[in-house]
């Protein structure tokens, strides 16, 4: 276990990934892309997929395969559809990941209405199971599927709450049974993380393979002049379980009340602050998210603000300077 004195910076980590939505799970966060991506065709997820791979960002995340009892691909176990252009836009992303070396994490989650939902019961268990196994038939053969998302999370306070452990080692179970990959989630609540013996513990407990923890700047709960801090105690908590260690930093703002309108890309001396202030401890760093936030200047595929150009360029110049270093 290292202590603080001993945690490892330098000038700033590049984001190796993001997460990617069909239809954003709040009901106004996706408002600036959300139509648009609806009218993708394969060959413009081919396209968004390869900004996304170019700007560094190879491991994709999607954040789910169905939301609110409706399915972004042809499923027979959750047969009612969202509209979409492309039939079958998982399929399409992991084509335009294998042609280009990504790594695309099925989201398996969000099926009730309630997204915020993770206490089992029998029946959410089986459509679990019926999804997972339908996914792996269905994607499993494609190089680029590397793993499955957790995308119901449970907020942390102090400690993971009653029933999520058992939730998550269970549908983790269901995933890995389904095709043997990868496991991880992306807990909120960071902030909040009570470093003593019994959070050690959860951690040892979670039959999860990484955490991908919310910096949660974006929704206003964390100062990026807290996040050392912050840092300190999940690299000596991750230390002591065991665990590996990536981090979701939140590369937007909302353009009015938190949670109820939609969501804008930040300043990017914030996000430069962000990405500056994560340790080398942390092993890959994902953000939330490009689609929305960052588009290519002059995309064929422009989804998002209009801003969204600017801080994909301010991203990719300090890239540039970091890995000329």
């Amino acid at each position: 276990m290292q202590s603080r004195g001993a945690q490892q910076y330098k000038p700033g980590r590049a984001i190796h990934g993001t997460w990617l939505d069909f239809h954003h799970p709040n009901y106004r966060e996706g408002d600036y892309w959300n139509d648009t991506t609806a009218q993708f065709t394969p060959e413009d997820w081919d396209a968004k997929i390869g900004e996304m791979i170019e700007a560094g960002m190879r491991h994709l995340v999607i954040m789910s395969v169905a939301l609110r009892g409706r399915s972004f691909y042809p499923s027979q176990v959750i047969p009612e559809r969202w509209p979409l252009k492309t039939e079958d836009p998982i399929e399409a992303v992991l084509r335009a990941a294998d042609a280009r070396g990504g790594r695309v994490y099925l989201g398996v989650g969000f099926f009730h209405e309630d997204t915020g939902r993770f206490l089992q019961d029998p029946e959410g268990e089986s459509v679990q199971r019926s999804v997972c196994s339908e996914l792996a038939q269905r994607y499993a053969s494609h190089p680029s599927f590397a793993g499955w998302y957790l995308p119901v999370e449970a907020g942390v306070q102090g400690h993971f709450p009653d029933g999520y452990i058992e939730y998550t080692n269970t549908l983790g179970g269901i995933c890995r049974r389904a095709a043997d990959q990868p496991v991880f989630i992306a807990p909120y609540g960071t902030r909040l993380i009570k470093p003593d013996d019994r959070f050690v513990e959860q951690l040892r407990q979670l039959e999860v393979d990484w955490l991908a923890w919310q910096d949660e700047v974006g929704v206003r709960k964390t100062r990026v002049d807290e996040l050392p801090e912050i840092y300190e105690r999940l690299v000596r908590t991750h230390q002591a379980a065991g665990r590996r260690l990536w981090m979701d930093i939140e590369i937007f703002v909302h353009e009015g009340e938190v949670y109820k309108s939609p969501l804008i890309p930040a300043p990017w001396e914030r996000v430069r602050a962000q990405l500056e202030a994560i340790p080398l401890e942390v092993e890959e760093v994902l953000c939330y998210q490009y689609l929305g936030m960052m588009n290519k200047p002059g995309s064929p595929v422009f989804a998002g603000h209009p801003t969204s150009s600017a801080l994909y360029a301010s991203y990719r110049a300090w890239r540039q300077q970091l890995e000329e270093g």
